[in-house]
């Protein structure tokens, strides 16, 4: 583990008119549901397989193509010694709406629909470009928990997928993702509300820094299994990694899943093999913040397990026990706002 004057009258009216006008100006960004379109980086190819288990601002660039990079990343802000800049209240707003206000939400469920119409809103809010990525779920049971064997029905899942403009077809690039979708039955506070905050208080934090590389954030649609197979889970993942061309997968320098990182004492960071490179690098990182952690090897049991299986980077942040898994007592009070600020401190801080 590793724990971690004097002014004229007419001077001060003045002054007092001009602070008005701008507190008028402040507006924010409007949430219109989107539908899915082909990745900026991508081209469809064969589908891996998987293994069980913010505030209104400026507004976004042009979304990432060929003919429109952005120089966002061309001459990187130094990395801080801390991202102080990290929000955890975000982190805890999006917890409680997503857990109370919407509650269960199944992959193909009007549900999560509710729920990835609002991720998106959230993410246009703090700035960034965002599209909604449509794909084929199907039908089958939940597994692991006291929810095993509640029927699941097919339909269509999404990823809402994030980018600031900056993202230039085959040149590096970083991932960051979370599933947004439950098991049936539980509100799913911390598997995986908690990823999702933690995914917009980073998108918050680093919508208008510079990062030392393009970043793309992912909401996963259907990540929870429907079957005990490598086919009957991570199906956003799956058809995220599905549409990069190859172009895409050569250039990706690390992909980091979200997936319950709202309990412990430290910070899970786990690999599927041991002494996996981007696992050293974000342990490294957390000890350069002084933020707890503790190194897992064998972990296959969320969306970097996708990545991982077509030969690209990825590892996950999360998975401490609890009580409440797979079940409807997973609520609100199971998450605790000090470890979402250091898993998303440690994000922000690689991502920097």
């Amino acid at each position: 583990m590793r724990l971690a004057p004097a002014v004229t009258l007419a001077a001060g009216l003045a002054a007092g008119l001009v602070l008005l006008a701008g507190v008028a100006g402040c507006t924010g960004d409007g949430d219109p549901p989107t539908t899915g379109a082909p990745p900026p980086l991508s081209a469809p190819t064969s589908a891996p397989t998987g293994q069980t288990s913010a505030p209104p601002a400026t507004p976004s660039p042009t979304p990432p193509t060929p003919s429109t990079p952005s120089t966002l990343s061309a001459s990187p802000e130094p990395a801080r010694a801390d991202p102080a800049e990290v929000r955890t209240r975000v982190a805890m707003d999006a917890v409680r709406h997503l857990a109370t206000d919407i509650g269960p939400r199944p992959g193909t469920s009007p549900a999560f629909r509710e729920a990835a119409a609002w991720v998106a809103g959230q993410l246009r809010g703090s700035g960034w470009e965002v599209d909604r990525r449509s794909f084929p779920v199907p039908a089958g049971s939940s597994v692991a928990g006291p929810t095993e064997g509640l029927p699941v029905a097919a339909g269509r899942s999404a990823n809402v997928v994030a980018t600031r403009g900056d993202v230039v077809p085959g040149q590096p690039w970083l991932l960051v993702g979370a599933h947004l979708d439950t098991v049936p039955t539980s509100p799913g506070a911390e598997d995986n509300a908690s990823g999702i905050g933690v995914l917009l208080a980073v998108a918050d934090a680093v919508a208008q820094r510079r990062t030392r590389l393009p970043v793309v954030l992912v909401a996963f649609g259907a990540e929870e299994p429907r079957g005990p197979g490598d086919d009957d889970h991570h199906y956003g993942s799956r058809a995220y990694v599905a549409s990069l061309d190859p172009a895409a997968r050569r250039s990706l320098r690390g992909m980091i899943a979200l997936d319950r990182v709202g309990t412990g004492t430290a910070t899970p960071v786990g690999s599927a093999e041991a002494g996996d490179p981007l696992r050293a690098e974000v342990l490294a990182v957390a000890d350069r913040l002084g933020l707890a952690t503790v190194a897992e090897t064998g972990q296959r049991s969320s969306d970097h397990w996708s990545f991982v299986r077509a030969g690209l980077p990825g590892i996950r942040l999360g998975s401490t026990p609890y009580a409440g898994y797979h079940s409807p007592d997973d609520v609100v009070s199971v998450v605790d706002p000090g470890p979402l600020s250091r898993a998303a401190r440690i994000v922000v801080g690689w991502l920097r």
